[in-house]
Protein backbone atom coordinates (compact mmCIF):
# COMPACT_ATOMS: atom_id res chain seq x y z
CA UNK A 1 0.00 0.00 0.00
CA UNK A 2 1.33 3.77 -0.48
CA UNK A 3 0.11 6.93 1.55
CA UNK A 4 -0.53 9.92 -1.27
CA UNK A 5 -3.11 13.30 -1.12
CA UNK A 6 -5.77 14.60 -3.57
CA UNK A 7 -4.65 17.71 -5.58
CA UNK A 8 -8.44 18.14 -4.78
CA UNK A 9 -7.87 19.24 -1.37
CA UNK A 10 -6.07 22.24 -2.98
CA UNK A 11 -9.17 23.56 -4.76
CA UNK A 12 -9.68 25.70 -7.21
CA UNK A 13 -5.65 26.05 -7.03
CA UNK A 14 -4.59 25.45 -10.97
CA UNK A 15 -3.46 21.22 -11.28
CA UNK A 16 -0.21 21.87 -11.64
CA UNK A 17 0.17 24.14 -9.15
CA UNK A 18 -1.43 22.19 -6.75
CA UNK A 19 0.58 19.17 -7.79
CA UNK A 20 3.71 21.20 -7.34
CA UNK A 21 2.65 22.37 -3.48
CA UNK A 22 2.23 18.89 -3.00
CA UNK A 23 5.59 18.00 -3.96
CA UNK A 24 7.53 20.47 -2.78
CA UNK A 25 6.51 19.78 0.78
CA UNK A 26 7.67 16.16 0.17
CA UNK A 27 4.27 14.65 -0.70
CA UNK A 28 5.44 11.39 -3.10
CA UNK A 29 2.08 10.24 -4.39
CA UNK A 30 -0.55 12.30 -5.44
CA UNK A 31 -4.03 11.81 -6.96
CA UNK A 32 -4.70 14.57 -10.09
CA UNK A 33 -8.44 15.89 -9.73
CA UNK A 34 -8.76 17.20 -13.26
CA UNK A 35 -10.93 20.82 -13.29
CA UNK A 36 -10.98 21.41 -16.82
CA UNK A 37 -10.01 20.31 -20.29
CA UNK A 38 -7.60 22.87 -20.49
CA UNK A 39 -5.31 21.14 -17.42
CA UNK A 40 -4.28 18.50 -19.99
CA UNK A 41 -3.40 20.41 -22.48
CA UNK A 42 0.45 19.32 -23.70
CA UNK A 43 1.73 21.88 -22.30
CA UNK A 44 0.66 21.53 -18.46
CA UNK A 45 0.98 17.82 -19.08
CA UNK A 46 4.62 18.62 -19.95
CA UNK A 47 4.93 20.82 -16.41
CA UNK A 48 3.53 18.29 -14.26
CA UNK A 49 5.30 15.20 -15.99
CA UNK A 50 8.61 17.68 -15.32
CA UNK A 51 7.32 18.19 -11.32
CA UNK A 52 6.86 14.53 -11.03
CA UNK A 53 10.37 13.60 -12.31
CA UNK A 54 11.58 16.49 -10.19
CA UNK A 55 10.25 15.29 -6.42
CA UNK A 56 9.91 11.76 -7.48
CA UNK A 57 6.02 11.90 -7.20
CA UNK A 58 4.19 8.85 -8.78
CA UNK A 59 0.39 9.13 -9.72
CA UNK A 60 -1.86 6.30 -9.58
CA UNK A 61 -5.12 7.72 -10.20
CA UNK A 62 -7.17 10.37 -12.29
CA UNK A 63 -10.61 12.03 -11.10
CA UNK A 64 -12.62 13.36 -13.66
CA UNK A 65 -14.80 17.29 -13.35
CA UNK A 66 -17.04 15.59 -16.02
CA UNK A 67 -18.97 13.28 -13.08
CA UNK A 68 -22.01 15.69 -12.20
CA UNK A 69 -22.59 14.68 -16.01
CA UNK A 70 -22.45 11.50 -15.92
CA UNK A 71 -26.32 10.71 -14.99
CA UNK A 72 -27.06 12.93 -18.52
CA UNK A 73 -24.31 11.35 -20.98
CA UNK A 74 -24.43 7.54 -19.73
CA UNK A 75 -27.46 6.75 -17.81
CA UNK A 76 -30.44 8.03 -20.05
CA UNK A 77 -32.02 6.31 -22.94
CA UNK A 78 -29.96 8.23 -25.61
CA UNK A 79 -27.61 6.22 -26.58
CA UNK A 80 -25.60 8.75 -28.73
CA UNK A 81 -24.55 10.15 -25.58
CA UNK A 82 -23.38 7.32 -24.18
CA UNK A 83 -21.02 6.23 -26.78
CA UNK A 84 -19.95 10.30 -27.00
CA UNK A 85 -18.69 10.15 -23.05
CA UNK A 86 -17.02 7.31 -23.73
CA UNK A 87 -14.86 8.86 -26.49
CA UNK A 88 -14.46 11.82 -24.29
CA UNK A 89 -13.10 9.56 -21.49
CA UNK A 90 -11.03 8.00 -23.65
CA UNK A 91 -8.97 11.12 -23.86
CA UNK A 92 -8.98 11.11 -19.61
CA UNK A 93 -7.16 7.38 -20.46
CA UNK A 94 -4.87 8.74 -22.96
CA UNK A 95 -3.77 11.55 -20.56
CA UNK A 96 -3.05 8.92 -18.02
CA UNK A 97 -0.36 6.62 -19.88
CA UNK A 98 1.40 9.85 -19.96
CA UNK A 99 1.59 10.06 -16.07
CA UNK A 100 1.50 6.44 -15.50
CA UNK A 101 -2.07 6.65 -13.78
CA UNK A 102 -3.81 3.66 -13.55
CA UNK A 103 -7.04 3.98 -11.59
CA UNK A 104 -10.20 5.99 -13.34
CA UNK A 105 -12.50 7.46 -10.59
CA UNK A 106 -15.69 7.12 -11.49
CA UNK A 107 -19.35 8.74 -9.86
CA UNK A 108 -22.01 7.05 -12.23
CA UNK A 109 -25.35 7.65 -11.86
CA UNK A 110 -27.54 10.00 -9.30
CA UNK A 111 -30.69 8.77 -7.01
CA UNK A 112 -32.89 10.75 -8.82
CA UNK A 113 -32.60 8.66 -11.92
CA UNK A 114 -32.01 5.46 -10.76
CA UNK A 115 -31.97 2.45 -13.22
CA UNK A 116 -32.01 -1.57 -11.97
CA UNK A 117 -28.29 -2.67 -11.82
CA UNK A 118 -28.34 -4.52 -14.74
CA UNK A 119 -29.26 -2.03 -17.27
CA UNK A 120 -26.23 -0.03 -14.82
CA UNK A 121 -23.55 -2.01 -15.04
CA UNK A 122 -24.53 -2.80 -19.23
CA UNK A 123 -23.45 0.73 -19.73
CA UNK A 124 -20.54 0.80 -16.99
CA UNK A 125 -18.75 -1.73 -18.29
CA UNK A 126 -18.69 -0.82 -21.75
CA UNK A 127 -16.55 2.30 -20.01
CA UNK A 128 -14.82 -0.46 -18.61
CA UNK A 129 -13.71 -2.33 -21.42
CA UNK A 130 -12.55 1.13 -23.20
CA UNK A 131 -10.49 1.73 -20.21
CA UNK A 132 -9.10 -1.83 -20.84
CA UNK A 133 -7.79 -0.75 -24.06
CA UNK A 134 -5.24 1.82 -22.52
CA UNK A 135 -4.61 -0.37 -19.44
CA UNK A 136 -6.38 2.17 -17.22
CA UNK A 137 -8.93 0.69 -14.40
CA UNK A 138 -12.52 2.19 -14.00
CA UNK A 139 -13.43 2.22 -10.78
CA UNK A 140 -16.70 3.19 -9.29
CA UNK A 141 -16.71 5.15 -6.72
CA UNK A 142 -19.40 4.99 -3.49
CA UNK A 143 -20.77 8.63 -3.27
CA UNK A 144 -24.00 9.42 -1.59
CA UNK A 145 -26.22 11.54 -3.47
CA UNK A 146 -25.59 8.61 -6.14
CA UNK A 147 -26.69 4.94 -6.85
CA UNK A 148 -23.17 3.90 -5.43
CA UNK A 149 -23.36 5.37 -2.23
CA UNK A 150 -25.40 2.30 -1.41
CA UNK A 151 -23.35 -0.79 -0.12
CA UNK A 152 -26.40 -3.07 -1.60
CA UNK A 153 -25.74 -1.61 -4.88
CA UNK A 154 -22.32 -1.95 -4.69
CA UNK A 155 -23.04 -5.44 -4.04
CA UNK A 156 -25.18 -6.02 -6.89
CA UNK A 157 -22.51 -4.83 -9.50
CA UNK A 158 -20.16 -7.71 -7.95
CA UNK A 159 -22.90 -10.09 -8.55
CA UNK A 160 -23.00 -9.11 -12.59
CA UNK A 161 -19.24 -7.97 -13.14
CA UNK A 162 -17.70 -10.62 -11.03
CA UNK A 163 -13.90 -9.05 -11.54
CA UNK A 164 -14.71 -6.17 -13.85
CA UNK A 165 -16.19 -5.11 -10.21
CA UNK A 166 -13.70 -2.30 -9.00
CA UNK A 167 -14.31 0.12 -6.35
CA UNK A 168 -12.90 3.26 -4.76
CA UNK A 169 -13.67 3.14 -1.53
CA UNK A 170 -14.63 7.43 0.05
CA UNK A 171 -14.73 6.95 3.64
CA UNK A 172 -16.41 9.88 4.09
CA UNK A 173 -19.24 9.32 1.47
CA UNK A 174 -19.53 6.25 3.30
CA UNK A 175 -20.25 8.09 6.43
CA UNK A 176 -22.23 10.83 4.73
CA UNK A 177 -24.45 7.35 3.03
CA UNK A 178 -25.16 6.24 6.65
CA UNK A 179 -22.83 2.83 5.61
CA UNK A 180 -19.95 1.71 8.01
CA UNK A 181 -16.81 2.21 5.94
CA UNK A 182 -14.95 -0.73 7.85
CA UNK A 183 -18.24 -2.64 6.81
CA UNK A 184 -18.20 -1.72 3.48
CA UNK A 185 -14.54 -2.68 3.40
CA UNK A 186 -15.23 -6.15 4.29
CA UNK A 187 -18.16 -6.67 2.27
CA UNK A 188 -16.33 -5.14 -1.10
CA UNK A 189 -13.01 -6.87 0.04
CA UNK A 190 -10.49 -7.57 -3.31
CA UNK A 191 -12.50 -5.51 -4.97
CA UNK A 192 -12.21 -2.90 -3.84
CA UNK A 193 -8.38 -1.13 -5.64
CA UNK A 194 -8.18 2.41 -4.19
CA UNK A 195 -9.47 4.27 -1.50
CA UNK A 196 -10.30 7.83 -0.78
CA UNK A 197 -9.92 8.57 2.92
CA UNK A 198 -10.04 10.85 5.86
CA UNK A 199 -11.27 11.34 9.22
CA UNK A 200 -14.52 11.52 10.82
CA UNK A 201 -16.67 11.72 14.11
CA UNK A 202 -20.09 11.78 15.22
CA UNK A 203 -20.91 15.39 13.54
CA UNK A 204 -18.18 15.80 10.43
CA UNK A 205 -18.08 13.41 7.74
CA UNK A 206 -14.55 14.70 6.86
CA UNK A 207 -11.97 15.73 8.89
CA UNK A 208 -8.64 15.44 8.58
CA UNK A 209 -6.52 12.62 9.86
CA UNK A 210 -6.27 12.38 13.63
CA UNK A 211 -9.33 14.76 14.10
CA UNK A 212 -12.05 12.12 14.87
CA UNK A 213 -12.38 9.12 15.99
CA UNK A 214 -12.38 6.54 12.56
CA UNK A 215 -9.96 3.87 13.90
CA UNK A 216 -8.07 4.13 10.89
CA UNK A 217 -5.40 1.47 11.70
CA UNK A 218 -8.14 -1.62 12.35
CA UNK A 219 -9.70 0.03 8.47
CA UNK A 220 -5.59 -0.03 7.11
CA UNK A 221 -5.23 -3.42 8.48
CA UNK A 222 -8.47 -5.21 6.83
CA UNK A 223 -7.41 -3.34 3.85
CA UNK A 224 -3.52 -4.64 3.45
CA UNK A 225 -5.14 -8.07 3.59
CA UNK A 226 -8.01 -7.34 0.70
CA UNK A 227 -5.85 -5.18 -1.44
CA UNK A 228 -1.88 -4.62 -0.56
CA UNK A 229 -1.29 -2.67 -3.52
CA UNK A 230 -3.74 -0.12 -2.92
CA UNK A 231 -3.17 3.51 -2.44
CA UNK A 232 -4.66 5.40 0.22
CA UNK A 233 -5.27 8.97 -0.86
CA UNK A 234 -5.97 11.93 1.60
CA UNK A 235 -9.24 13.69 0.35
CA UNK A 236 -10.59 16.38 2.36
CA UNK A 237 -12.79 19.11 1.63
CA UNK A 238 -10.74 22.92 1.55
CA UNK A 239 -12.93 24.11 4.40
CA UNK A 240 -12.10 20.99 6.44
CA UNK A 241 -8.30 22.24 7.35
CA UNK A 242 -6.32 24.68 7.76
CA UNK A 243 -4.00 24.65 5.83
CA UNK A 244 -1.37 22.47 3.71
CA UNK A 245 0.63 21.56 7.05
CA UNK A 246 -2.29 19.60 7.78
CA UNK A 247 -2.50 17.90 4.38
CA UNK A 248 1.54 17.06 5.00
CA UNK A 249 1.23 15.69 8.35
CA UNK A 250 -1.79 13.65 7.43
CA UNK A 251 0.07 12.38 4.94
CA UNK A 252 2.87 10.96 7.13
CA UNK A 253 0.63 9.74 9.16
CA UNK A 254 -0.85 7.59 6.94
CA UNK A 255 2.52 6.15 5.58
CA UNK A 256 3.81 5.77 8.84
CA UNK A 257 1.04 3.87 9.94
CA UNK A 258 1.29 1.79 6.24
CA UNK A 259 4.72 0.71 7.12
CA UNK A 260 4.17 0.14 10.97
CA UNK A 261 0.62 -2.38 9.09
CA UNK A 262 3.21 -4.03 7.12
CA UNK A 263 5.68 -4.74 9.36
CA UNK A 264 3.18 -6.25 11.79
CA UNK A 265 1.68 -8.34 8.61
CA UNK A 266 5.13 -9.68 7.83
CA UNK A 267 6.41 -10.24 11.12
CA UNK A 268 3.33 -12.61 12.26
Amino acid sequence: MQAGVSSACLYPQHLEEALYDLAVNGIGCAELFVNADSDLDRTRIHTMQEIMQRFGVCVPSMHPFACPIEPLMMFTAYDRRLEDMIQYYRRFFASMQKFGAKIFVFHGNDLAHAMPAEQYCERYLRLVNAGKEFGITVAQENVSRCQSGSLHFLREMIKILGDDAHFVLDVKQAVRAGESPINMLHMLGSHVCHVHISDHNETEPCLPIGAGNFRIRSFMEALRRYSPDCSVILELYRDSYRGISDLVSGYRMLSHMIASVERSAESS
